[in-house]
């Protein structure tokens, strides 16, 4: 049972990067920008759940929704102020942005302290044990399925099927002919950025969640692991954002379990370096 434990826990972990893929997907879909600052938004947004919990006693989930706003304003800023400006720029210079965006959100997390804080989990759902108590499904992991599978099902049929959506398809395709039959390429670009770190604060609260450790790293390299699955699951596809989280985070986790815990993280850029070499 002990497999099953871990694929269960792989499976959780994995919709957690697949929710923290789809930013990448989106913004690189529409924008062809790599965005390196959003696993940073998701420390953000841990700190403004943690913060609304702790400081104003606010409801938890209600602190999740105000995450949602401050880090859905903070990507339109983010875009606006450093992305904007290099639309016409090489790959180069909007990557190192991206570092340089990142490190800033980083060192200012550190205004709030330096020392890792411990997160109080937001999910209230009783664990499921299963084979006399072999088996058992933490609240942490069934709220992380279902959550990154209905923002799945939500993100697809909106980009499909409405006028928002169809607009982002449409300059993900060619800006230039998107401009021409009357879209709004500035406003589609914000809304994707919008979108995208709306639900960086979404998974930044289902990642501390299940590792209730925050500090101003929090959010770095499970950013960089989301952006291998986003690459692994096909970037720019939302179905491959959620396949590639989960597999993922099925093989960290079964490497961590039966090859080394130290090598885990090496496994996991191994697959990544194997995908871009076959493809």
């Amino acid at each position: 049972m002990g497999f099953l434990n871990n694929l269960i826990n792989g499976i959780s972990l994995g919709s957690i990067y697949a929710v923290i893929a789809l930013g990448y997907t989106l913004v690189y879909g529409i924008a062809k920008m790599l965005n390196f600052a959003h696993g940073d938004v998701i420390m953000v947004g841990g700190y403004v759940i943690f913060y609304s919990m702790t400081s104003f006693s606010i409801n938890p989930y209600l602190s999740v929704l105000i995450a949602v706003i401050v880090c859905t304003v903070l990507g339109i800023v983010i875009e606006k102020v450093a992305y904007k400006p290099l639309r016409q720029a090489t790959s180069l210079s909007v990557l190192i942005t991206a570092i340089g965006v990142s490190y800033f959100l980083q060192n200012s997390a550190l205004l709030f302290g330096e020392k890792p804080v411990n997160f109080t989990s937001v999910v209230n759902v009783p664990s499921i044990s299963l084979f006399d108590g072999q088996v058992v499904i933490t609240g942490e992991a069934i709220v992380a399925i279902v959550v990154s599978i209905l923002i799945v099902i939500g993100l697809s049929l909106f980009i499909n099927k409405t006028k928002s959506g169809r607009a982002m398809l449409a300059v993900s395709e060619d800006k230039d002919a998107a401009q021409l039959m009357g879209i709004n390429i500035n406003r589609t670009i914000s809304l994707t950025f919008a979108i995208g770190s709306g639900l960086a604060a979404i998974a930044g609260a289902l990642l501390c969640s299940a590792y209730p450790t925050l500090q101003n790293t929090t959010g770095a390299m499970p950013g960089i692991k989301a952006f291998v699955a986003a690459v692994f699951g096909g970037i720019g596809s939302v179905p491959g954002a959620m396949i590639g989280g989960i597999l993922i985070g099925v093989i960290e986790i079964l490497g961590r379990a039966y090859i080394s815990p130290q090598l885990s993280d090496a496994i996991v850029f191994a697959v990544l370096i194997l995908v871009l070499i076959i493809k």
